[in-house]
């Protein structure tokens, strides 16, 4: 039996709908935030030394980090599936693109986004309205500008068929569901329909649905 030690709100539920895509049992460890600082729990220590999120186990296979879960699950459950291109294609070669630029370059600026939003909150009072200003600026000048051009990169790829690779769901659209949903909810992408469009698109999925009910409440921000 897999083992998914889940963190809520977090990135970890795209691992929980690959699950329920692929049509594999598995049984979810739920753990939560710490409501002040918002930071997972410390018993995820006792899993991993960077008490991160996800984690899964398999037997005696103990895999951590979504993309490696990602290759883990479809290399060894995927077979006959459409999640994975056939190897040597270009459409392989496209889906290991997007399967490592959702965490690695779309994340990047996204979790810039919030760092600098929050700061002010988290300054001293007296520090403030200058700690305002000064995350005011980076996000107006270098962090949103970087978005922007990340969210049409995404608008032209979904334009042809709906999806990052081919024609159909790959596990790479699954990675990338978490950077169009956060940055949804952070920003107006009205100008963007095919980002809209693919957002509503896997919400509607019914492993998604009940991925969503195994996992819990779900704030992508």
């Amino acid at each position: 039996m897999i083992i998914v030690l889940h963190l809520e709100d977090s990135r970890s539920q795209r691992v929980l709908w690959l699950l329920e895509e692929l049509g594999i049992a598995y049984e979810v460890k739920r753990y939560n935030r710490d409501p002040e600082t918002s930071l997972a729990p410390p018993e995820l220590y006792e899993v991993h030394p960077l008490g991160k999120s996800p984690v899964i186990s398999d037997g005696d296979t103990v895999v951590a980090e979504t993309g490696a879960i990602f290759e883990y699950l479809v290399d060894t459950y995927g077979a006959g599936t459409s999640l994975k291109p056939a190897p040597g294609t270009q459409a392989a070669r496209d889906y290991t693109y997007w399967l490592h630029y959702a965490e690695g370059s779309a994340m990047t600026n996204l979790l810039l986004k919030l760092v600098f939003s929050r700061l002010p909150e988290r300054a001293p009072r007296l520090m403030r309205p200058i700690v305002k200003r000064v995350s005011a600026a980076a996000e107006e000048g270098f962090i949103d500008p970087r978005i922007a051009e990340h969210v049409d990169w995404w608008n032209t790829s979904l334009e042809a068929t709906g999806f990052f690779v081919g024609n159909d769901l790959t596990a790479a659209d699954i990675m990338m569901s978490f950077p169009l949903e956060a940055g949804a909810t952070r920003a107006d992408f009205s100008a963007f329909p095919h980002v809209v469009s693919f957002v509503e698109r896997i919400h509607a999925r019914p492993a998604y649905q009940i991925a969503l009910e195994k996992g819990g409440a779900y704030a992508y921000a």
